[in-house]
């Protein structure tokens, strides 16, 4: 990932409407800030929540609070607690999407 050409920018997160992600089972919110190609977000994964489909784009993920759990298309899958994440590039491995048991806090950029 190559950040693009841009000033400092402060994020009040505080500040940033939640939209309502829904999800093949339950929903979730995100708090999203896009600046030219770059998307840096909050999401808030509600108990039960499960991705509708799976995604190829490149992302940096850091899991604030709670678990998630990434399935890969070809039936990996992996359990991110609090303090743990990942980094995928676009198309890397496989196709993954994500699901929280319990509920999630994380960062993404992407």
């Amino acid at each position: 990932m190559k950040l693009p050409d841009m000033k400092f920018k402060k994020i009040d997160w505080c500040n940033i409407k939640a939209t309502v992600v829904p999800g093949e089972v339950g929903i979730a919110h995100s708090y999203t800030d896009e600046e030219n190609t770059l998307r840096t977000r909050v999401m808030v994964y509600e108990p039960g929540f499960v991705l509708d489909h799976y995604c190829d784009r490149g992302h940096v993920l850091y899991v604030i609070e709670g678990e998630i759990v990434v399935d890969l298309a070809n039936g990996r899958e992996f359990s991110f607690p609090a303090g743990t994440g990942f980094a995928v590039s676009d198309f890397g491995d496989k196709a993954h999407r994500m699901r929280s048991d319990n509920g999630a806090r994380v960062f993404i950029v992407d």
